[in-house]
Order: structure tokens, then sequence, then C-alpha cells
């Protein structure tokens, strides 16, 4: 990859990886074991919302109450599978940005 990047032009530049800090390591953990997996469990309960509307949208095809409150589902299962799709991005920038890395060892 790099002589790919050299017969471009592309100079690389090389940062010698420094020991993860204590606070670094404690946000990674953090990040790891309790925003991550509420994150997944946020965004499986909007799957199934969504679902479930749709469900509920085919089944009561002719019935427009009904019909109307499985589309409204619909909707909001998007909206909060987007929502959980963001914050999760966030985090990952948030992550780059200060370096903090998943498996941040404290030591």
């Amino acid at each position: 990859m790099n002589t790919i990047l050299n017969f471009f032009g592309v100079n690389t530049a090389y940062a010698a990886t420094a020991k993860p800090s204590p606070v670094a390591g404690f946000v990674g953990r953090v990040n790891e074991f309790v925003l991550n997996p509420l994150i997944i469990m946020m965004f499986a309960v909007a799957l199934l919302f969504f679902l479930y509307g749709v469900v509920e949208f085919i089944m009561n095809s002719d019935k427009s109450d009904e019909r109307e409150l499985g589309k409204n589902h619909i909707i909001w299962g998007v909206v909060g599978m987007f929502i959980m799709f963001s914050v999760y991005a966030i985090l990952r920038m948030i992550e780059n940005t200060f370096g903090i890395t998943h498996n941040a060892n404290i030591q």
C-alpha cells in the first residue's frame, strides 16, 4: 500500500504510538462495556418497533385507523434507528478525535 501511495506522490508520516492515559483507558472501557451495548440494545428496540409497525400496517390494510397507527410505528422506528446510528457515529468521532481506543488498557 505504501508503494502505491509513493507512486502517486503521497507522503505518509508515522507517529510514535504513545501509551494510553488512565483517563483514556477508563473512557474506553466505559464506552466498550456500557455505552456500546446500550446503543446496540436501543437500536434493536427501534428495529423491533419498526418491524412491528410493518406487520401492523400489512395486517390491517383494510382498516385506515389501525393502518395509520402502523405507519406511525414505522416512522418512529426509523427515527429511533437513525438516532442510535447518529449517537454511535458521534461517539466514534469523539474517540478518533481524542485518540481513545476501544481496548485501552489501564496499567
